[in-house]
């Protein structure tokens, strides 16, 4: 049976700040993330997706964790085929072409900055969210491919957001194509369903559940992400998760509403439902 760890996909969001889930002088940055570490054992780290943290950030996220803390880390948009602004970029990349050598030379500079993680074995996995453009082709494997070469020593999961990749007529060559690459299929909830999504490496099954929006792949983020799950809508999820967690050594179940505090409430209230039937799931 899995560890089951459950969190949030961030934990400094504005809205999140100003919704009055952190309590009274949680304002700056370490005592944050220290409150958040009282309340859940794994957190989506997003912001390295907009722009490459520091070195020296990732190592204060070490040292104000406990061990056992975990953090999955978005990759940098230019290394998923994502639109990717000359101002994220660092100052003496930004009139590089946009390249592989530019991608290279990012990678190095981003697994740089996560080597702190990594070191102190605060990482829980890498995620590759790639955009609903990468349709499924050799092409498209190609560059997933490359991607995981460079990033050879890493735990690596994918996400992907065109739907083709799991439609019933491809989701067995995806499936392949994930384990012989040693990469973790990320699951999904949103309105359009949960498309089945296999386990394709022992050691970690991730589910991110998005919120049930209508606005999803069409509005503003915050109508995207619009969402209060209610309890029944995640005791729904309790039989996937009971079979997820029979087939990996960990399941990470990331909630990514993030209006106010309605992620961290169904983070709570999934880890309640867990642990209601016994679950091995933790939130503390």
């Amino acid at each position: 049976m899995a560890k089951i760890l459950i969190g949030t996909c961030g934990w400094t969001d504005p809205d999140l700040l100003r919704s009055g889930w952190y309590p009274p002088g949680h304002r700056d940055t370490e005592k944050r993330l220290r409150h958040y570490t009282t309340r859940f054992p794994l957190v989506e780290a997003d912001s390295p997706y907009y722009a490459l943290p520091s070195p020296r950030t990732t190592a204060l996220w070490a040292e104000r964790t406990p061990p056992g803390f975990r953090f999955d880390v978005k990759a940098f948009s230019l290394l998923t085929g994502h639109p990717t602004r000359p101002a994220a970029l660092p100052p003496d990349l930004r009139g590089h072409p946009r390249d592989e050598d530019l991608r290279t030379e990012v990678w190095t500079r981003y697994a740089e900055a996560l080597a702190p993680l990594h070191r102190s074995a605060r990482l829980g996995t890498v995620l590759f969210q790639y955009p609903p453009s990468l349709t499924p082709g050799p092409k498209a494997e190609a560059f997933i491919r490359t991607a995981r070469e460079r990033a050879h020593d890493w735990p690596f999961a994918v996400e992907f957001r065109n739907p083709a990749w799991w439609h019933p007529d491809r989701a067995d060559r995806t499936t392949a194509f994930l384990e012989d690459l040693h990469a973790t299929a990320v699951a999904t909830d949103t309105v359009e369903g949960a498309p089945p999504v296999p386990v394709t490496t022992p050691h970690l099954a991730v589910v991110r559940f998005h919120g049930r929006s209508p606005q999803w792949g069409a509005g503003t983020k915050e109508e995207r992400f619009r969402h209060t799950y209610t309890e029944e809508e995640l005791a729904g999820w309790l039989p996937r998760i009971r079979a997820l967690s029979a087939r990996a050594e960990a399941l990470h179940l990331l909630f990514n509403n993030c209006c106010a505090d309605a992620a961290a409430r169904a983070a709570e209230t999934l880890a309640g439902l867990l642990a209601g039937r016994g679950e091995q799931a933790r939130t503390r």
